[in-house]
């Protein structure tokens, strides 16, 4: 099928797709990059984002974001990005919806607990468990694990923050084993930029997330809307928001704020690609990969607004003492699961069995408790570890 509006020639065509790792016939209905959105959407990685956190803990309220409630935003920045730089939007889509799929329960505390665990058998990274869940870990077809993506969508879930190796990207050595192995068997070109697509939905994360921590933590009482004042790109919204409405409740007046984040730093943003792709004027998508660097960046003076205000956010609220009680206890749970599992792996679900039998060693026997564990929402951990101290 060809694509609904005409792309730019940087754009991934998906008529032009690489392909699959397993051939498919492709679908009458929908174009490749379509299929793999809905492929996301379906999968039950995708579900159980509802109950993983992204600072909150799943009970402390339903008004905080989840890792679900965070993709579809990133998702539809994304598509609102993608469509003014006339790239494919359902690609976009397809990354933005699945670039959390490989996060752990109780958001980057769960990580750092998982990732210290597995320190003596190759550690833990969330981003090489999003290629494991969407390659292996996800079992709904016949003929493959994994949902068999497209090259591009794979591709841009490895490399949306850069090339992985080469002389853009850190020591191979430190890039992790999953994505390596992979790489041996469906060549993703780490040594590349990843398309514009993947870019665009590595930086949607970005503007999301900042727009959804000052909303979150302003809600959840953890600092007030007054003290973002000389706080760079927060800054304006908030003198504008309180100057023209001094009286406005604060629900109304934290969206007021947070939607004129996301537009400035939306537009900045779309300023500053299209001013970068017209110095490079890259004639397809292969060219824009070659690139020696990203295309979709915001201004330097505004990324250097952007880490102020990123530099706040994570003193006066992933610092607070409210989180970082939380933190503590989901680090606990996730280690005490860990250390349990790997002293009785028979304890895991009957369906994990015949993996854990066929695991040849140590390391791929911790590889299973730790896709295990990641795959747990926040309440089901919490449950888990509930039944684990009551036997204790």
């Amino acid at each position: 099928m060809s694509n609904r509006l005409p792309l730019a020639p940087y754009a991934s065509d998906s008529a032009q797709s690489r392909g699959r790792q397993y051939p498919e016939p492709e679908s009458g209905m929908r174009t490749a990059f379509q299929r793999d959105r809905d492929r996301v959407i379906h999968a039950g990685a995708f579900r159980r984002l509802k109950h993983k956190t992204q600072v909150f803990v799943y009970h402390e309220g339903d008004y905080y974001r989840t890792r679900l409630t965070h993709s579809i935003e990133v998702a539809q920045v994304a598509r609102t990005i993608a469509r003014s730089l006339a790239l494919d939007e359902d690609l976009a889509e397809a990354l933005a919806l699945a670039h959390d799929l490989g996060h752990t329960p109780f958001g980057h505390a769960g990580e750092d607990a998982l990732d210290a665990a597995m320190t003596p058998y190759g550690g833990f990274d969330h981003n090489a468990q999003t290629l494991r869940v969407l390659t292996d870990l996800e079992h709904r077809y016949a003929e493959f694990d994994g949902l068999n993506l497209t090259w591009e969508t794979l591709e841009g879930v490895v490399k949306h923050n850069g090339p992985l190796v080469g002389p853009s990207a850190p020591k191979k050595e430190l890039v992790d084993g999953t994505i390596l192995a992979f790489n041996d068997a469906f060549d993703l070109g780490l040594d590349t930029f990843a398309g514009v697509e993947a870019q665009v939905a590595a930086m949607a994360d970005d503007i999301a997330y900042n727009a959804h921590d000052i909303d979150d933590g302003v809600r959840a009482g953890l600092f007030r809307l007054e003290d973002f004042r000389g706080v760079p790109l927060a800054t304006t919204a908030v003198e504008d928001v309180l100057s023209r409405n001094p009286h406005l409740e604060q629900s109304r007046a934290v969206n007021e704020v947070t939607r004129r984040v996301i537009d400035a730093m939306v537009v900045d943003l779309l300023d500053e690609t299209k001013r970068r792709l017209a110095a490079a004027s890259p004639t397809s998508a292969d060219e824009e990969r070659g690139l020696d660097h990203a295309v979709v960046s915001f201004s330097d003076g505004f990324a250097e607004a952007d880490r102020a205000l990123k530099a706040f956010l994570f003193e006066n609220m992933y610092r607070h003492a409210r989180v970082n009680d939380m933190t503590a206890r989901a680090r606990k749970v996730v280690a005490d699961l860990f250390a349990h599992q790997i002293q009785h792996p028979s304890a895991l679900p009957l369906e994990w069995q015949p993996r854990l039998a066929a695991a040849p060693d140590d390391a791929a026997r911790a590889r299973l408790v730790a896709d295990y564990i990641a795959g747990m929402t926040d309440r089901y951990a919490l449950q888990e570890h509930e039944k684990l101290m009551a036997r204790a």
